[in-house]
């Protein structure tokens, strides 16, 4: 019989940082990862001969500083500088682009000067409103319930944080705090390639379009996050995002951690309430005091536990947890690099993103809603290989997009529609990069079937729970369950399904090991 103090199933990076952190505190712990490598949509992987890409995730823009300090990934490799920072390009179809260069727009370049200030101005007041919901992303959200001496006196810490804010800034902070981002751009800038920028970065990752109610979270939630010290910075690791997973492995592995792949869990072993161990596909039995889940939380509860073992009504919110993707992945391997209209050498590099106005956002998400995609789609472009020239070969290219609005339940199927929707992609392409198509060599597209049946993610979304308002903070993944702690006694969670949420940030599986610590599990 093979046991240990703690068995992680998911070797994905919240689940590596789970493990390392339970390590570090002198756990013996087990990470069993189902696919034959680690990283789970945060991995480096060929697509075509010589070409590489981040798989799903690729941008690195909130991986949290409590991780890499409490995991000292800079000792295994982890590098970031100001100087990798990149910048956000909103493009045009016939004219210069618009630029936010540093962290998030610390410099705005490509409109005019009233512009500019309005954004500068804008800018410090989501930086401000963003930095009250920050503090919630390292730690546990509060059991209202229930709430410890601690608890309390941390929420006692934003009110004040909130007070400081003054008067009026609180006010502001109340009023906007729920309201769609379309509004809030209306109200303060002018130049529509700068509302559409924000707008699709608002809404990027989530089945809402700029004018949804409580659209303006998720730019709250992007710009909680920080990369090098900066907040709102993001940056592309040089060797793919599974280069950041490969310093999580190493800390893991370094503080003691077994990491086991190609071992699928099959059941979670349950008896009288608590959960015992974990079976693995081929019949083997692991045990360990405590588990913990870094997969999705639905896929935990209903399929690994079993309805059986928990109370119908905890069933019933898992099964109502809302988790079916908008996003499709592209991956084009090109034998030259692509010349973007009216974007210069340096913001090639860069992010660049076709959005051209919040009401051209809006439009691309209105047919997803009704199981359609839209025939001029957004997205978020990368071209890695500029900066990491070892991801293709000698003069060629890798694009990586993030295309928005992709139905994970099309009307017509993707085996149907999967072929026009790739020819809509590449015309908005070719509209802002002209001469791209002849320069294609292998076109992979990752529709949101295709990431729920390569990565193990139910309805296609990489935060495997939308980010919402009903399903944040307190909420997550359920009401009355947001704490990692579960129905079962011994099982946690910790992966994007739990609070804070997706983005490969580590604070899941950091969050959960510190509760297992503290309750000595």
């Amino acid at each position: 019989m093979t046991s240990f103090d703690a068995i992680i199933i998911g070797g994905g990076h919240n689940g590596l940082v789970a493990a390392a952190t339970l390590a570090k505190a002198g756990r013996k712990v087990l990470v069993l990862e189902a696919a034959g490598d680690v990283g789970g949509a945060a991995r480096t992987e060929e697509f075509a001969p010589g070409f590489r890409v981040s798989s799903i995730a690729h941008v690195l823009n909130h991986l949290h500083p409590d991780v890499v300090k409490t995991l000292e990934l800079e000792k295994y490799g982890l590098q970031v500088t100001r100087t990798d920072f990149m910048p956000s390009v909103a493009l045009s179809k016939d004219g210069p682009a618009l630029v936010l260069h540093g962290a998030y727009g610390e410099v705005l370049t490509g409109s005019n000067p009233s512009e500019q200030a309005a954004w500068e101005e804008l800018r410090a007041q989501l930086m401000r409103y963003a930095g009250i919901l920050k503090p919630f992303l390292s730690r546990r959200p509060p059991d209202l319930g229930g709430m410890s001496l601690l608890e309390t006196a941390a929420l006692g810490q934003t009110a004040v944080a909130l007070k400081k804010l003054g008067k009026e800034d609180m006010r502001d902070f109340l009023r906007v705090l729920l309201m769609n981002v379309a509004d809030l751009l209306d109200e303060q800038l002018a130049d529509i390639r700068l509302k559409g920028l924000l707008a699709f970065d608002a809404t990027l990752g989530s089945h809402l379009g700029p004018r949804s109610p409580t659209s303006l979270l998720g730019l709250y939630y992007r710009l909680a996050g920080e990369t090098g010290g900066k907040t709102g910075a993001q940056m592309l690791p040089k060797g793919g995002m599974g280069a950041v997973v490969a310093t999580i492995r190493a800390a893991a592995e370094k503080a003691g951690v077994t990491v086991r792949t190609a071992a699928p869990a099959a059941r979670i072993v349950v008896e009288k309430g608590r959960a015992l161990g974990v079976t693995l596909d081929g019949g083997e039995v692991l045990h360990a005091r405590t588990i913990v889940s870094a997969i999705n939380p639905a896929t935990t509860m209903l399929d690994l536990v079993g309805p059986r073992e928990i109370d119908t009504g905890f069933v019933r919110k898992v099964k109502n947890i809302r988790m079916r993707g908008d996003a499709a992945k592209l991956h084009l391997a090109l034998d030259r690099p692509p010349q973007f209209s009216g974007v210069d050498a340096a913001s090639h590099k860069g992010r660049l993103v076709i959005a051209p106005s919040p009401d051209h956002v809006e439009r691309a998400f209105n047919p997803s809603k009704y199981g359609e995609f839209s025939a001029e789609p957004v997205m978020e472009i990368t071209l890695p290989s500029l900066s990491d020239p070892s991801l293709a070969p000698s003069g060629a290219c890798v694009l990586s997009a993030v295309v928005q609005y992709a139905p994970y339940a099309l009307k017509e199927g993707w085996d149907a529609g999967k072929p026009k929707f790739l020819r809509a992609v590449m015309a908005q392409l070719e509209a802002y990069a002209p001469g791209i198509g002849k320069s294609v060599l292998h076109a992979e597209l990752l529709t949101p079937a295709d990431i729920e049946a390569n990565y193990r993610m139910p309805g296609g979304h990489w935060h495997h729970g939308e980010l919402q308002a009903d399903q944040m903070l307190m909420s997550r993944p359920v009401s009355g369950w947001s704490g990692y702690d579960t129905p079962i006694e011994g099982l946690f969670l910790a992966g994007a399904g739990s609070h804070p949420g997706g983005g490969v940030s580590g604070a899941p599986g950091l969050n959960a090991a510190r509760r297992i610590i503290a309750m000595k599990g």
